[in-house]
C-alpha cells in the first residue's frame, strides 16, 4: 500500500469521527450575545456576536445590607428661679441711711442680701445746720472741717479750722505742731514731701547760676590782670 492510500484512510477516519461527535453534540448551539455579571456593585458586560438574548448573573453568595443609625442627645435645661434682693429704704427723710442689695442665683442655690449703710457726709451736714441754730457757729465750723476738703479749703483761705478752743493764727500754729492730727494728712505730707523737692530742684539751679557767674567773673579778673601786665611788665 502506497503512502497516499494511508493518508486518504486517516482523513477519511477523521472526518467520520467529527460527524459522529457533531450527531451526538445536536449541532452547534448558540451563545448569548450579552453576559452581565453584578457583584457587590459593579457591573461588567461582555459582549459577544452571536444572538441578541440577555443574561444576568449574581456571584453566589454575594449579598447588599444597609444599616442606619440615628443618634438625638438632647440638652434640655430650665430657667433657675431668680434670687430676688430685698428691698431696703429709708424709714424718714431725716435719717442719714442708704439702702443696698444685692441677689445672685445658680441652678443650685441662690443667695441674696442687704444691709444699710450710714451716709457720715449727710450726718455732718445736718449737726452743722442744728448746731448754727442754737447760734454755735464755731462748733458748727469745727463739726464741718471734719472733712479733708472743709479743712483744705479753710487752710487756703487764712482762716484755719478751731483746734483745742484756739482760733485763727493761734490754732495755726497749733495744726503746724500736731500735723498728724489734720483731716487732710495724707494729703498735707504728699504736698509738703512735693515741695521739698521743688525747693531742691530750685536751689539746685540756684547753685549752678551762682558757679557760673563766679566763674565768669574769675575769668574777666585774669583778663584784666593780664592786661595790666602787658601795659607796665617789669
Amino acid at each position: 500500500m502506497s503512502i497516499g492510500s494511508k493518508m486518504n484512510y486517516y482523513f477519511t477516519g477523521t472526518l467520520i469521527i467529527l460527524v459522529i461527535m457533531l450527531a451526538l453534540l445536536g449541532g452547534p448551539k448558540a451563545f448569548g450575545g450579552s453576559t452581565q455579571s453584578n457583584v457587590t456593585g459593579s457591573n461588567t458586560a461582555i459582549e459577544g456576536g452571536y444572538t441578541s438574548e440577555s443574561t444576568t448573573t449574581y456571584e453566589t453568595g454575594s449579598e447588599s445590607s444597609s444599616t442606619t443609625t440615628n443618634t438625638t442627645n438632647s440638652d434640655i435645661r430650665s430657667a433657675p428661679p431668680s434670687a430676688a434682693a430685698p428691698s431696703y429704704n429709708s424709714m424718714t427723710q431725716d435719717v442719714c441711711a442708704v439702702g443696698a442689695s444685692a441677689g445672685i442665683q445658680t441652678f443650685g442655690v441662690g443667695i441674696s442680701g442687704g444691709k444699710h449703710f450710714i451716709d457720715k457726709n449727710c450726718e455732718r451736714l445736718k449737726l452743722a445746720r442744728i448746731l448754727n441754730d442754737f447760734g454755735m457757729k464755731v462748733a458748727a465750723v469745727a463739726i464741718l472741717c471734719q472733712d479733708e476738703r472743709v479743712f483744705e479749703s479753710m487752710i487756703q483761705a487764712g482762716t484755719p479750722c478751731p483746734i483745742d478752743g484756739k482760733i485763727g493764727k493761734n490754732a495755726m500754729s497749733l495744726w503746724n505742731k500736731y500735723d498728724h492730727e489734720r483731716p487732710d494728712y495724707k494729703v498735707y505730707v504728699k504736698r509738703m514731701e512735693e515741695r521739698k523737692k521743688a525747693e531742691l530742684a530750685e536751689q539746685i539751679e540756684m547753685t549752678k547760676e551762682f558757679e557760673r557767674l563766679e566763674a565768669e567773673r574769675i575769668k574777666e579778673e585774669a583778663k584784666k590782670m593780664k592786661k595790666m601786665e602787658w601795659v607796665d611788665p617789669k
